[in-house]
């Protein structure tokens, strides 16, 4: 598992990479594509990612106007996080390299032993992440 674990995270890291994109740009515009607007602290939150790497994540992204951040009204000291229309581009472009990255890692797999591996692996996911809802997934995912 761990080996497989390696290959799969050195294969998105590089398929992302030849888009300019990182893991966390992923998962940043992943989350705020399903959840909407959100408070820096709950994308930190629901996406896992270290208040230390969220901030410059949002930094990257909103360098590349990928996403607005502006002051929360209701509390001027949070900064509410927005996908932008570039940013949900971009993400589909995002999901279109992940879903090549996959086809490339499962390519020994037929369609079925796909669907089973991903079922599997999700029950495996969902056991230990005691229903802390989970990075969205890609299609076919």
């Amino acid at each position: 598992m761990t080996q497989t674990a390696q290959q799969a995270h050195r294969l998105v890291s590089d398929g992302l990479a030849a888009v300019g994109a990182r893991g966390y740009h992923y998962r940043a515009l992943a989350w705020l594509d399903e959840l909407g607007p959100t408070s820096q602290a709950d994308l930190g939150r629901r996406s896992g990612i270290h208040l230390s790497d969220l901030v410059a994540t949002i930094n990257e992204l909103a360098d590349q106007q990928l996403v607005e951040r502006t002051p929360d009204p209701a509390d001027r000291r949070r900064n509410i996080i927005t996908i932008t229309p570039a940013g949900r581009r971009q993400l589909r472009r995002l999901e279109k390299q992940l879903t090549r990255v996959q086809d490339e890692l499962l390519a020994a797999l037929t369609p079925d032993e796909r669907d089973q591996l991903t079922l599997l692996l999700r029950r495996v996911l969902d056991h230990h992440t005691d229903a802390r809802p989970s990075t969205p997934l890609l299609p076919n995912a």
